[in-house]
């Protein structure tokens, strides 16, 4: 269980003080008022058998704040890094769900089922399975770049309004139009037939579910998911994510400063600029600045000249100025 904590790369003593097996010193209680308006990006460790919004749930009966989001859905299986934002972090959810993701993925060879993973109904079930490591590896290689793939139908997607899981559940299978990811790296990291483990580094929206099942057509022998751990969801890594029980832990006994990380941490990689007091006035009131621009930075981030973080800006080439697009208070 990580015991890690957003501050530990300053010195936390809180990461000690957990490595020794101690509760932390309760720290000074914090309002309603105050809880309420707390901002900032959690790096959770999600447990399997929840789903995304249970754990959206409980951070928010923990802390009190009522805006709660995630940034990537992980099924109920899964487990591993899940990204919740509190606050007016919420708002730079779409930077977050825009980032790369990997993941550990086991896939069983020789059996299908209708969700694609080991929660599904068995619809085909070879005889024999006999692949070898280096057929694995050739299929596995059609499937790396850009691809186009049809999501399970076991899945949140909408279909004229409707979840495809509801339809899914009333045995409704529907068309679903192929949709463009990317898949950066796949790597075989483990071999015991007929399981095999890989580790995969995708884009946003692509199905490792999808993956698995399409890796068993291409070999002819049918396969699902059998387990699913995220790694890393953009900076945010599972060697440093919270468990939700510290989660708990941390609003109920007053240490939850010390695991949340601050809301432009989600944006470090946009270029920074430094402005001075009469710019940041006229960015906290929407108004377009000055500043340098490079053809390739449409966006950068703010900061007054003490350090704190203002915004989000957007070049205007119409004028040749930078457009406030998210202001934080």
């Amino acid at each position: 269980m990580s015991m890690h904590c957003a501050a530990c790369q300053r010195g936390c003593p809180l990461r000690e003080v957990l490595a020794q097996g101690q509760m932390p010193r309760r720290l000074p209680s914090v309002g309603g008022e105050a809880r309420r308006s707390i901002s900032g990006i959690l790096n959770m460790d999600k447990p399997a058998s929840m789903t995304s919004h249970d754990v959206v749930a409980a951070v928010r009966r923990a802390s009190g704040v009522r805006r709660v989001g995630h940034a990537g859905t992980l099924d109920p299986m899964a487990t591993g890094v899940l990204v919740v934002c509190l606050g007016q972090a919420t708002r730079v959810i779409e930077y977050l769900m825009d980032s790369p993701k990997t993941y550990r993925a086991e896939i069983v060879l020789g059996v299908a089922t209708d969700t694609y993973d080991a929660e599904g109904r068995v619809t085909y079930r070879a005889p024999k399975v006999e692949v070898t490591r280096e057929q694995v590896v050739g299929a596995l290689s059609e499937f790396l770049g850009p691809i186009e793939q049809v999501p399970p139908m076991y899945s949140a997607l909408k279909h004229k309004g409707k979840p495809l899981y509801e339809l899914a559940r009333q045995g409704i299978e529907v068309e679903r139009e192929p949709r463009r990811v990317e898949i950066h790296r796949l790597e075989v990291t483990a071999w015991t037939p007929p399981r095999l483990e890989i580790k995969v580094e995708c884009s946003r929206g692509t199905y490792v579910r999808s993956l698995a099942h399409d890796l068993g057509e291409a070999l002819g022998c049918g396969a699902h998911l059998g387990g699913l751990v995220r790694l890393r969801s953009g900076r945010f890594t599972l060697e440093m994510a919270e468990p939700l029980s510290v989660v708990e832990d941390a609003f109920r006994l007053g240490y939850w400063p010390e695991i949340i990380h601050p809301l432009d941490e989600a944006l470090l990689e946009v270029e920074a600029m430094v402005v001075d007091q009469e710019t940041e006035r006229r960015i906290r009131q929407g108004q377009q600045v000055e500043g340098r621009a490079r053809c390739h930075l449409a966006l950068r981030r703010a900061y007054s000249p003490d350090g704190e973080f203002i915004g989000l800006l957007e070049y205007d080439e119409r004028t040749g100025l930078w457009q406030p697009r998210k202001v934080f208070t």
